[in-house]
């Protein structure tokens, strides 16, 4: 693993969140702005969530200064765990962006209050709206590039503003259009806030749970099933067995760990090139941002009907190779091959 490879991807994730920061304050601006012009609780919803992403993004901007710190002493595995952090409490603030959206929406229902200038604070909203799109894909798509759990929380966010915006807008806009026929639709800008609050409240209830996932080291299965792809693709006829496959994740490095059964005659030279060769490959894979570490075993006698490499000490003939699969690259025991036959 190269340090400073990790590091340049700290950095860039740490960039594009500088941005997404100066963004998110420039969009409230606007979306206060167009509250203030219209009187619109569906727009002060709008707008108050953007609060709650300039929080976030502040917070997220310094998980990912100290994530693009280097290991030290004190952390040896660097400091990339603080990002579930930063997506955990931004997670919760989504919540209480929600929450307090149905708290501004619901006395409405019962007091309605007229809307003004809702053309032009429209025009605004849906601006900010797209801006708030694009910045989020990009976030997304560089945070999934960097592997930067905060920076690709950050674009949720954005997108799921970006979703809110819309549904506003075209509540807003049909709530426009009832009211020139004559009709009296205010009780239609709360019941848009509302919905809108809950699928808030919803989306950020799903970013608790990702981020819980990685502080608890939830097997990333679809991490394991690229490595096992690409385990396979590789397979030589000495790898007897692989198994006790683990992937833990902090910041942008992947720590994976695996043990493979070799056969008894093999020179720890030999078993050294193996395991070379194993390594090549799974960075090739997943990139120079994996910090890998390979524990070899050597094989028994009952392997011998799943190995076919040429060996003095067979003690059966060969029948058939151990298949390799997400449930038995991950089992911690060193004979799993009855799971196949």
């Amino acid at each position: 693993m190269d340090d400073e490879a990790v590091s340049n991807l700290s950095r860039d994730s740490l960039r594009v969140q500088k941005y997404v920061a100066v963004l998110g304050i420039s969009l409230m601006a606007i979306k206060f702005i167009a509250w203030m012009m219209t009187g619109s609780v569906s727009i002060l919803t709008d707008a108050m969530e953007s609060i709650v992403n300039v929080v976030a993004a502040l917070i997220g901007l310094y998980a990912l200064y100290l994530s693009s710190r280097p290991r030290d002493a004190d952390h040896p595995f660097g400091h990339g765990k603080v990002e579930l952090i930063s997506s955990s409490v931004e997670g919760v603030m989504i919540i209480v962006a929600g929450a307090m959206i149905l708290f501004q929406a619901i006395p409405r229902f019962f007091y309605p209050e007229p809307i003004d200038s809702l053309d032009l604070g429209l025009l605004l909203v849906a601006i900010s709206a797209f801006a708030n799109y694009v910045a989020g894909r990009y976030a997304i798509h560089r945070g999934k590039a960097n592997r930067s759990v905060a920076l690709v929380a950050s674009g949720k966010h954005l997108c799921s503003d970006t979703y809110s915006s819309i549904g506003i807008i075209l509540g807003l806009c049909l709530m426009m259009v009832f009211s020139n026929m004559g009709y009296d639709v205010l009780w239609l800008d709360p019941l848009i806030a509302s919905v809108f609050g809950v699928f808030i409240m919803v989306t950020g209830s799903k970013v608790v749970k990702g981020s819980m996932d990685g502080v608890m080291d939830r097997i990333d299965e679809q991490t394991v099933e690229r490595a096992i792809g690409i385990i396979n693709s590789k397979r030589h006829d000495h790898w007897i067995d692989i198994h006790n496959l683990r992937v833990i994740k902090y910041g942008p490095t992947l720590h994976m760990e695996l043990h493979i059964i070799l056969p008894m005659d093999m020179t720890m030279e030999e078993q050294a090139m193996e395991f070379t060769e194993l390594k090549d490959a799974i960075i090739a894979e997943f990139g120079e941002y994996v910090d890998l570490m390979i524990m070899g075993e050597s094989c028994e006698h009952c392997m011998c009907r799943y190995c076919k490499a040429v060996c003095e000490n067979r003690a059966e003939p060969f029948e058939s190779l151990i298949e390799w699969d997400i449930d038995t690259v991950t089992d911690e025991t060193e004979d799993h091959s009855e799971h196949h036959f």
